[in-house]
């Protein structure tokens, strides 16, 4: 086994502010930590004032949590051909980014866009629009582009497309663009996790390289294989089943990759992510 620290937590809720998320991520034992920095379904921007920052920071030092993310706003659509969303989009990423910064998050977890008209074109405006929020935003924050489940005019359901994001963005900022795999979206994509686990690796590493992966969530789904649909289940209870987790926690290529869980959380989030997290470093033992 690897003597990389095990790296693994989940989404936490930061319901009465920021500052309340590292005590449910310390609650939970984890190592690293996924959030929202705002509402995720509304547009309403926030700036992080100074004294919520201070106490963040204050507060995630008492924990364990080494690997720190957010997952933006699920309204913001960079490849979108309407101009006026497309405006609210960037605007609207740009001051995720920003948040990101002052928080001093490692990473910021973002959906590729709907292209709605051209796939082409939609992968060109993401890239352009990636590129200019990162040149407006400056800091150590690395956007992690999520493999989605391929539904409608979804960008990201391949490895390749997200390469051909990647590829289009500008040379001055693509060592700041990663990857964030999740196993129910590539899954649901046609990845076959179960039967080849390998084999995507493989593809994986051949289309993007390994070194892009810096986030993977790890989620069983409750639709079956190349359903191109993204539900998400509770970790060994859903199609993918317990062994394509037990080799993900295992594999030595990906001991330093953050992981974090966005299961069901039933009843009572604590109690079902302590339960999921407690299954996961049980595969890695």
């Amino acid at each position: 086994m690897s003597s990389a620290p095990l790296l693994l937590g989940a989404h936490v809720s930061t319901a009465g502010g920021v500052p309340e998320a590292p005590a449910r991520a310390a609650a939970l034992d984890a190592t690293a930590m996924q959030m929202f920095t705002k509402m995720a379904n509304r547009w309403a921007e926030r700036d992080c004032e100074n004294e919520e920052c201070r106490l963040f920071h204050e507060r995630l030092a008492a924990t364990r949590v080494t690997a720190t993310m957010a997952h933006d706003s699920y309204l913001i659509n960079l490849a979108s051909p309407d101009p006026t969303l497309r405006a609210r989009s960037i605007a609207s990423f740009v001051a995720e980014l920003r948040r990101c910064r002052v928080l001093g998050l490692d990473y910021l977890v973002s959906h590729p866009g709907n292209f709605m008209d051209d796939r082409d074109a939609g992968i060109a405006r993401n890239a352009e629009a990636i590129s200019e929020a990162l040149a407006e935003v400056e800091g150590p924050t690395i956007l992690c582009l999520e493999t989605t489940a391929g539904s409608g005019t979804a960008l990201g359901a391949s490895f390749e497309e997200l390469a051909a994001i990647i590829d289009r963005v500008d040379a001055a900022h693509r060592g700041r663009v990663g990857v964030c795999v999740d196993t129910c979206h590539v899954y649901s994509a046609g990845y076959d996790l179960v039967n080849d686990y390998d084999g995507v690796l493989a593809r994986l590493e051949d289309t993007l390289g390994l070194g892009r992966l810096h986030v993977m969530h790890l989620n069983d789904s409750k639709t079956p294989f190349a359903s191109k649909r993204d539900r998400h289940e509770l970790i060994a209870e859903g199609s993918l089943g317990e062994g394509p987790f037990r080799r993900i926690m295992t594999d030595e290529r990906l001991a330093r990759v953050p992981k974090v869980i966005e299961t069901p959380k039933l009843d009572d989030a604590t109690a079902t992510d302590t339960r999921m997290l407690e299954r996961l470093r049980s595969y890695a033992e």
